[in-house]
């Protein structure tokens, strides 16, 4: 009873707190301190210290908070590998190429199950989800209209059955029935969409992006400069002649804007410029406006309508007045869409497109990643790089954002930056560069692709510009987990082990180069061997070196059935040769010696001193009067040289010398040869 009344007591001091305390917009209320009878102390309420209260206004969180504060506790694990390669570790990659083939293979199953659903969606009518949630389900492809009627057209154009519709379309024309309009325009939104055919699994991604804002295919990007050398590089439909599109818009017996929009749109996508421009003009001549979409891919079909630089600006221009007169209000991507064609302008693209941006700036448009990418190409592809400070007011501006992608050209940016760094020579800016990609959300624009060239890039820069210990310390954190380097970084990276004297690092980074699948790439072989060959070591720097070369030997010799061993090249097997005679492996390497003849090669004489001095060290005179034989054998000037040196320096015995003196150089007899034809011509 007594533990009730207390808690009684508590809830109505509470309660009590709860109604002075002044709640926003409310009056004001203080709370006095109670008088404490442990202490023997009373105070007076006149005395009491006031204290304000303040309740704060509820905040709302996003569904994800909870996940994203759990995901911020969590770093990347240097030594694991892109997130999307965890299920099957047998598929883990080696290099970047294992990583391209099996991220490309996970898509590809994907879409092979997409292709039996789509297509076998009678085999998947079982719900087993508790709840059940429609989006996941399969989705039923069967039209359920049956009988020639719009309702039934309209069905198959929802889900784009290209060759029903067409047909469908054709039946209701032929038995007088009209069709409406609306459902007319929807017809062409669905063929100039897909050009006339019908929807291929390859074009998954273009279908989640909807009719909107169809866009200019990637073959645009790597067109040749002139208008009538382009070949065609895309491999999507083609706009034929006279096709479905055609047709139907030339039976319409009433066309709208959103008809001739439509037209345009759909020949730009599929690469027919001159005909998107006469459509453009008859849209001009009945009236019509056009919408932003229809500008935007006017615009980016510019550098196909004309030849000449100062044209294409010019015809730019054209249609940014024409939205002016029209009061269409331009976008993000009609800007975007300036600054592409631009690119193809030369030095008219660098003059204006400053002023393009500040253009932006005085509608309030924020410029996206694929603005400031087009930039960048403008000034640092055939231009002197040194002679524009662009690259750095950009990373200062990207710097300060996290990015949302508006524009499919935003995923560019950070490779085309990162280049511009390399070709600058610039680490400052490559290190600024790897801020901005670290801000917020904007390491997502990079793909599994991207984001290896990206670190490609960075990791042959800091070894061309940093300390050698900053570039081991970025090679052991990004390697394999965030990029697989390549031949070329792994050359980089020797030169730089090269330039700071610290050649005892190659045997881990051979190592390495076992793991990533190059151990068979000569110029990589070559550069190893040689730096590896080059001075005396310690001891236990050249027993590792040698190892290194008995993997390499290993490499061209048969392994078994199916491979291929590689050619051995005199520089090679030379290289070889002093590895094994410096870590005082002479067997191995007189037997390397014996790959000379065999390939036809003649060894330097550094090759033979050095085997020299590994039979002296390890009292092998056998083997040298074998080497001073091979030398002789080819008719090598430093045989004689050498078979001195073994009688000074050797210890032989009998035979041996008498085994040493029978060596005769192979010129000896060429000379004699040459003494008795002089003496029978005198």
């Amino acid at each position: 009873m007594a533990a009730r009344r207390v808690a009684g007591g508590c809830w109505q001091r509470a309660l009590c707190l709860g109604r002075r305390c002044r709640l926003p917009g409310g009056r004001e209320s203080y709370r006095s301190s109670s008088s404490t009878s442990a202490l023997g102390k009373t105070v007076d309420n006149s005395q009491v210290t006031q204290e304000e209260i303040v309740l704060p206004r509820r905040k709302t969180w996003d569904k994800l908070a909870v996940l994203q504060a759990l995901a911020s506790t969590v770093n990347r694990d240097p030594t694991a590998a892109h997130y999307m390669f965890q299920d099957d570790p047998f598929l883990m990659p080696r290099n970047a190429a294992n990583a391209r083939l099996y991220s490309l293979s996970k898509e590809s199953g994907r879409n092979a199950a997409k292709y039996i659903i789509k297509n076998f969606p009678q085999y998947f009518d079982k719900t087993f989800a508790e709840p059940n949630v429609p989006c996941l389900m399969p989705e039923s492809l069967t039209p359920q209209t049956e009988g020639v009627s719009e309702g039934a057209l309209r069905e198959r154009i929802h889900l784009r059955l290209v060759k029903e519709s067409v047909d469908m379309f054709d039946q209701l024309l032929q038995a007088g029935t009209p069709v409406s309009l609306e459902t007319t325009n929807s017809l062409l939104d669905l063929l100039c969409f897909y050009g006339g055919g019908e929807p291929t699994p390859q074009k998954e991604q273009e279908e989640k992006e909807g009719l909107e804002e169809p866009e200019v295919n990637a073959s645009e990007q790597k067109a040749p400069k002139r208008q009538f050398q382009r070949g065609s590089q895309s491999s999507g439909p083609k706009w034929r002649e006279n096709n479905h599109a055609e047709r139907i818009f030339k039976v319409m017996p009433e066309r709208n804007a959103h008809s001739y929009c439509t037209m345009i749109r759909g020949m730009v996508k599929h690469e027919a410029y001159s005909k998107a421009y006469d459509m453009y003009i008859d849209l001009l001549n009945e009236r019509h406006k056009a919408d932003v979409h229809t500008f935007n891919a006017l615009i980016r079909a510019v550098p196909y309508l004309k030849e000449r630089f100062p044209e294409r600006w010019e015809l730019a221009k054209e249609f940014l007045t024409h939205m002016a007169q029209q009061k269409v209000q331009p976008t993000l991507l009609t800007f975007n869409s300036v600054l592409k064609s631009l690119r193809r302008c030369g030095g008219v693209g660098r003059a204006v497109s400053l002023s393009v941006l500040k253009e932006m700036e005085a509608l309030d448009i924020e410029p996206s990643l694929a603005s400031y990418d087009h930039l960048l190409s403008m000034f640092y592809k055939g231009a002197d790089p040194q002679s524009s400070d662009i690259i750095s007011e950009v990373l200062n501006e990207v710097e300060k954002r996290s990015f949302t992608a508006q524009d499919p050209d935003d995923a560019n940016f950070f490779n085309t930056a990162m280049q511009v760094c390399c070709d600058l020579k610039d680490i400052k800016l490559a290190y600024q560069l790897n801020r901005a990609l670290e801000k917020g959300d904007n390491w997502k624009f990079l793909d599994v692709d991207r984001l290896n060239g990206y670190w490609s890039k960075f990791f042959s820069l800091l070894c061309m510009m940093e300390q050698i210990e900053v570039v081991l310390k970025w090679y052991k954190e990004m390697s394999s987990s965030l990029f697989y380097p390549s031949p070329k970084n792994i050359l980089d990276l020797l030169q730089a082990l090269d330039a700071a004297n610290q050649l005892e690092v190659i045997p881990s980074v051979w190592e390495d180069v076992k793991q990533l699948g190059f151990s068979r790439i000569p110029d990589v072989l070559e550069e190893f061997l040689s730096l590896m060959s080059r001075d005396q070591h310690p001891s236990e720097i050249q027993l590792a070196f040698a190892k290194c070369a008995e993997d390499i030997k290993a490499v061209h010799e048969p392994a078994g059935p199916g491979q291929v061993p590689l050619e051995w090249t005199g520089s090679a097997l030379g290289h070889v040769v002093v590895l094994f005679s410096r870590a005082g492996r002479t067997q191995d390497a007189w037997n390397m010696m014996e790959h000379f003849q065999k390939i036809n090669r003649i060894p330097t004489d550094k090759v033979m001193d050095e085997f020299l001095n590994c039979a002296k060290q390890t009292n092998c005179p056998d083997e040298a009067i074998k080497m001073v034989k091979l030398a002789a054998s080819l008719g090598l000037l430093s045989s004689q040289r050498l078979k001195s040196r073994m009688e000074k320096e050797f210890e032989l015995s009998e035979t041996q010398k008498k085994a040493l003196e029978s060596i005769k150089w192979d010129g000896d007899s060429s000379d004699s040869d040459s003494d008795s034809s002089d003496s029978d011509s005198e």
